[in-house]
């Protein structure tokens, strides 16, 4: 068995395209900064109007940069000396001191946790390491009943609390992962930094998590496609356009692996411990937050098809669900999705 070597906070591969047309107005300039952060690509865009955009654009890329290096140090499982794996190695039940921000993202993870009845849970870091997609990388082979049941053992919202800016586990082998949550964070972080530069026109993605704000022009707004959930090649299932809003797609066609024939999800269910094995292939969330989107998006690929929409339904929650038939793809939204469609695509 081969295990694709998946990193920190990339949950799928999602491949959101992004398009924008820009005015062709000289007052205004198209700025695009790109880098690596997470394990996964990121993209800025935005429309600046001052002069001096250049070298303005130098000192953005540097603290942009800067933000996802911190963001990365705080809430990566995969650098051994991040605040969260410091919390992962530690032993004590004691309040273990954290970032504001790791803090924040714990906390929310927590809320959606009880939102979704325990569905989202990033106390799962046991059973995503035990089926290969944490930063272990071992298994050879897959985990067998009694590797279960002892992983499972570990997991448990109800086992982690925020008090300020601490941690708290009530069993010393707690093992957190904030994949679900966490670069979503990274992305309304882009987006803040933004905001405080005055810039109101842009779009940031990390990995296929999307903030956008304004407009790509002033006479078009920012359109987004969502990818057709089929992994041997790249199609365009749905466009949409977000207005002010963040996005996020989670999705089990990219991130998986096989073993005599079966396909093994990333996306592990922490009801049973066993990867998802169900018809739902990708459900995408809009929400002021990318980090509750990011979050939500799971959840509800976790809960598969029927119990995701009504969830969804019930919670007011602007989802879009793409379901695999005999034939084809099955696509439903709630009405909360609606008015972000731009254009249907066969």
């Amino acid at each position: 068995m081969s295990i694709k070597q998946v990193k920190w906070l990339a949950l799928i591969a999602l491949a959101i395209f992004l398009s924008g047309c820009f005015d062709k107005n000289k007052s205004l300039t198209k700025i695009s900064l790109s880098g690596r952060t997470m394990g996964v690509a990121y993209n800025v865009t935005y429309v600046d109007v001052l002069k001096n955009s250049d070298e303005n654009a130098k000192v953005r890329k540097t603290a942009i940069d800067e933000l996802l290096v911190k963001v990365n140090k705080q809430m990566s499982t995969y650098d051994k000396s991040s605040e969260l794996s410091l919390f992962n190695q530690s032993r004590t039940l004691l309040p273990f001191p954290v970032s504001q921000d790791t803090a924040k993202v714990v906390n929310e993870s927590i809320r959606l946790a009880e939102l979704t009845e325990g569905k989202l849970d990033v106390t799962i870091g046991p059973l995503v390491n035990l089926w290969g997609f944490g930063p272990l990388m071992r298994p050879d082979k897959l985990p067998n009943a009694q590797e279960l049941n002892k992983a499972l053992g570990l997991v448990g919202i109800d086992n982690l609390a925020v008090e300020g800016n601490t941690l708290i586990k009530s069993i010393p082998e707690l093992y957190v992962d904030l994949s679900t949550t966490a670069k979503g964070f990274g992305v309304d972080k882009v987006a803040q930094y933004l905001d405080s530069q005055g810039i109101s026109d842009y779009l940031v993605e990390i990995g296929g998590e999307v903030r956008v704000q304004g407009k790509a022009s002033p006479v078009r707004d920012w359109i987004i496609a969502i990818e057709k959930p089929v992994s041997n090649h790249r199609a365009i299932q749905q466009l949409i356009s977000p207005l002010n809003n963040g996005l996020a797609t989670a999705g089990d066609y990219r991130q998986y692996f096989e073993e005599n024939g079966k396909r093994f999800s990333h996306i592990i269910d922490p009801d049973n411990g066993m990867p998802i094995n169900h018809k739902l292939v990708s459900v995408t969330v809009i929400h002021p937050s990318c980090m509750t989107a990011d979050g939500l998006s799971t959840a509800i690929m976790l809960m598969g098809p029927d119990k995701g929409l009504a969830f969804a339904k019930t919670n007011g929650i602007a989802a879009y669900l793409v379901t695999k038939t005999e034939t084809g793809f099955d696509t439903v939204y709630t009405t909360q999705f609606e008015p972000y469609l731009a254009q249907k695509v066969n």
